[in-house]
């Protein structure tokens, strides 16, 4: 019988939010003072990162499109090896863990591997991102359910998006900025006003966060006039033209054409 067994150690899956630190939640910043180890996204705010202790190790595991530092499974095998070395080990992530993160698999791989696992919620990169460009994602005049998709995904086209724009509906779309024109020809062809509002919204909740707004029929031609760079968010739908933003429609002589249009939607 081992004498001296390692000491218990636990994983955190945490959401550092959408970037601005005062967005994070107290428990999350109480593990980032406690933790031995932090596993972090590239998209967790450089603000949240500064608040790691000096002592604490940190490991960068950022993604980035078709270019990824560590593959998914390599990411679950440090975090079993380290958390079964008896290690605290906070894997923290941009937004919510839940919410295009990957947490469901990272969840899943310390369920079998039988290590004590915990999840602590973050504000979602839609939930803040709107609060701060002052977009309410429902409206009692506008809209009444809204609907979250990522965008960067193979066979955009085949992907069955019906219903999650138009009437009554918001559709935030998280990682589209490289498919945008795909995404609003592919709106257009199931039915999507082209007058539909559209906002898009860069680095949301920082210092540098930038708030654009057209219609769906530009959404495309948007994205590259203003080059718009990730992270950023399409928030699609009559709750877009709430928003505080830049208007960048980029042909005005269609302005009132299709501004009717979008009443009809």
């Amino acid at each position: 019988m081992d004498k001296h067994p390692l000491p218990q150690g636990k994983l955190w899956l945490v959401g550092a939010g959408p970037g601005d630190p005062d967005l994070l939640t107290l428990r999350a910043a109480r593990l980032l003072e406690s933790a031995d180890l932090i596993v972090h996204d590239g998209l967790v705010g450089a603000g949240v990162l500064a608040l790691i202790p000096p002592h604490v190790e940190r490991i960068s595991v950022a993604k980035q499109r078709s270019r990824h530092t560590m593959k998914q499974e390599a990411i679950n095998a440090l975090l079993i090896r380290e958390t079964r070395a008896g290690r605290q080990v906070v894997r923290l992530k941009g937004g919510d863990p839940f919410i295009f993160g990957r947490g469901g698999e990272e969840l899943d791989a310390a369920r079998d591997a039988g290590i004590a696992c915990e999840v602590v919620p973050g504000i979602t990169a839609a939930a803040g991102c709107a609060a701060q460009a002052g977009l309410p994602l429902t409206h009692r005049e506008d809209a009444s359910a809204v609907s979250f998709v990522a965008g960067q995904c193979k066979n955009l086209t085949d992907q069955d998006w019906s219903g999650l724009a138009g009437h009554g509906r918001t559709l935030v779309i998280y990682m589209g900025l490289a498919t945008a024109s795909a995404i609003a020809d592919k709106l257009i062809a199931d039915g999507v006003s082209p007058g539909l509002p559209v906002a898009v919204i860069e680095r949301g909740t920082t210092a540098d966060a930038r708030v654009l707004r057209t219609l769906l029929t530009d959404l495309g031609d948007l994205v590259a006039r203003e080059r718009v760079a990730s992270p950023a968010l399409i928030v699609v739908g009559k709750v877009a033209a709430r928003a505080d933003a830049l208007d960048c429609l980029g042909a005005p002589g269609l302005i009132a054409s299709w501004k009717d249009m979008a009443c009809d939607s």
